[in-house]
């Protein structure tokens, strides 16, 4: 049965300023700012939390489907998915709106002016979940990914009506989100995900405790960058699988995308929890090892030696015998 993907589709316009901002302002003009910088590097990358775990278990022949808010400018950025494994039918298509797009321009010490704009993600809370699950077949999980924060509240509302399984990823909307809010995007949930800090905002804002979670959510996986994953279950002992170690210079945006798509398709594939993780996390090493989120690729023999030096022989025989 289909995974589906929901949450935000986006491109990454990055540039970089060979000076530094700091040296452009004038001192008491602050209040009438009129700035203009000369870049000498341009580089688009496609991504969007929800197209970047589509794009991982794409990778990994689970034909996710896709499920966001897009301009008339996705074209190319759909034949890209498509290529690569997506099922990009279900996809809103504005007639209005430009796909949401990151603009950042960074100088030479790394301080950065940046722009989001929403664009058409902000009529992805019109989208229904029923009319995906009746194209494709009942849903196996619908992954509730960072969004139009509108359109997370009802697809997980939804998911509840209608018994489809759920994972929780608020991710960066937590930030902001009030703690009725994330009470409501994680209560329920099959899975949820965050990384340490957003754990800690979590447990802050909703006033839970971890006790509390787990008792709300099946299973808790916490990505702590380079001490590796934590996996929590109430009533279990937890679950530590170590991060694969990288051998190329690191980027590490898009990493927990792809750790979720390792994770989502190792249970897929009816692996254990650990070594469901251990999948997420050699992935998420092979994404942070190249620029941009959607750029690396999963190349079977290398990957399976690698992890098989990270997690042993037998580990990866048993996911050699998923692994396309």
């Amino acid at each position: 049965m289909p995974v589906a993907v929901t949450g935000s589709i986006a491109t990454d316009h990055l540039m970089t300023f060979p000076g530094k901002f700091t040296e452009q302002f004038v001192e008491g003009q602050m209040e009438n700012v009129s700035l203009s910088f000369l870049v000498d590097d341009l580089v688009q990358h496609r991504g969007g939390a929800g197209a970047n775990m589509a794009y991982g278990l794409g990778l990994l022949g689970l034909a996710p489907v896709l499920v966001g808010a897009v301009g008339s400018d996705f074209a190319d950025y759909d034949a890209w998915l498509t290529r690569h494994g997506v099922d990009t039918a279900s996809v809103h298509w504005s007639e209005f709106k430009h796909t949401a797009r990151f603009v950042c321009t960074t100088d030479a010490v790394n301080n950065q002016i940046a722009s989001f704009y929403s664009g058409a993600m902000s009529e992805a809370s019109s989208i229904e979940l029923a009319p995906v699950a009746d194209r494709v077949g009942a849903l196996d999980l619908v992954v509730v990914g960072p969004n139009d924060p509108t359109a997370m509240v009802r697809h997980t509302r939804e998911c509840r009506d209608r018994g489809y399984a759920f994972a929780a990823d608020p991710s960066q909307q937590l930030a902001w989100a009030d703690g009725e809010m994330i009470r409501d995007l994680v209560d329920g949930a099959d899975l949820l995900f965050t990384n340490e800090y957003e754990a800690a905002l979590l447990l802050q804002k909703t006033g839970w405790s971890d006790a509390e979670v787990l008792d709300r959510v099946g299973t808790w996986i916490t990505t702590r960058a380079a001490d590796g994953v934590l996996v929590r279950q109430a009533g279990a002992e937890p679950i530590e699988v170590i991060a694969v170690p990288e051998t190329k210079p690191v980027e590490p945006t898009g990493g927990g995308d792809a750790l979720r798509a390792g994770f989502i398709a190792g249970r897929a594939w009816g692996l254990g929890l650990e070594r469901a993780t251990q999948l997420g996390s050699a992935v998420a090493t092979e994404a942070v090892e190249v620029i941009g989120t959607q750029e690396y690729e999963l190349r079977r023999e290398p990957f399976l030696e690698r992890f098989a030096d990270a997690f042993g022989a037998d580990a990866a025989e048993e996911i050699a015998a998923h692994l396309p």
